[in-house]
């Protein structure tokens, strides 16, 4: 199987980041295609053929489609990198991709406890792997989080990690700082279809996002680089 037999969401669901690392394990780990929950048929219900709309039968060697999904958008390269639809999984427009920066393992997100006493109490330290959820306005995302410390300032309580999804925490264990507030992000941009300004507030789409959702953020820094823009955003909120 090859990537181009995969969905190309970079759900994250199966615990890698992106499809393309799935199908590069794929190839000494045929088993893995079991986690991905949109090819899987036991694990998902599948829609019911109608009248009007018939289940067509997939010719032999096809992909496995799951029968409820919105077929994937075209993607530009064999790389899973997908075309911009400039769009999310709810239909709303967005102005740009947020890409996490290619020495992280995944996207960088400055958060803050609810009780920020936390971070000390618990002795966050750098390197270690926590969960959490993004309560109320700051995001109110439904799905929890799972991320690599990176930095800790403990006197404020803020911490700095790389959301990076399910699979380190079910294998090496996690600290739980419950529900937290998202206080911004940093990554690059290098897909959007606005200038962007500093001091402009915009609607964005993680590049990694597990639900595809649009967000929203004020840009305070950029950086342009060879590569793409460097950016900050902060007053996070989804919708």
């Amino acid at each position: 199987m090859t990537v181009d037999d995969l969905p190309g969401l970079n759900c994250g669901l199966c615990g890698l980041p992106t499809c393309a690392e799935l199908a590069e394990r794929l190839r000494t780990e045929p088993k893995l295609i079991d986690r991905c929950i949109h090819l899987t048929p036991d694990r998902v219900q599948r829609a019911k053929p109608t009248a009007a709309a018939p289940v067509a039968t997939a010719a032999p060697g096809a992909p496995v489609k799951c029968g409820v999904c919105a077929p994937a958008p075209e993607r530009t390269t064999a790389s899973s990198r997908l075309a911009p639809t400039w769009r999310d999984t709810l239909g709303r427009d967005i102005d740009f991709y947020l890409e996490h920066f290619p020495e992280d393992p995944g996207p960088r997100e400055i958060i803050l406890p609810h009780n920020p006493m936390l971070t000390r109490e618990m002795n966050i330290q750098p390197d270690e792997i926590l969960i959490g959820r993004p309560l109320g306005m700051s995001c109110g995302c439904p799905i929890t989080h799972c991320g690599v410390v990176t930095q800790v300032d403990a006197r404020t309580g803020v911490i700095v990690w790389c959301v990076t999804g399910p699979l380190n925490p079910r294998q090496k264990g996690f600290k739980d700082i419950g529900y937290y507030i998202a206080e911004g992000y940093e990554g690059m941009v290098t897909q959007t279809r606005v200038e962007l300004k500093i001091g402009m507030r915009y609607f964005f789409q993680p590049r990694m996002c597990m639900l595809q959702w649009r967000h929203s953020g004020l840009v305070n820094f950029m950086n342009r680089t060879s590569s793409g823009i460097q950016v900050r955003l902060e007053g996070l909120w989804i919708g």
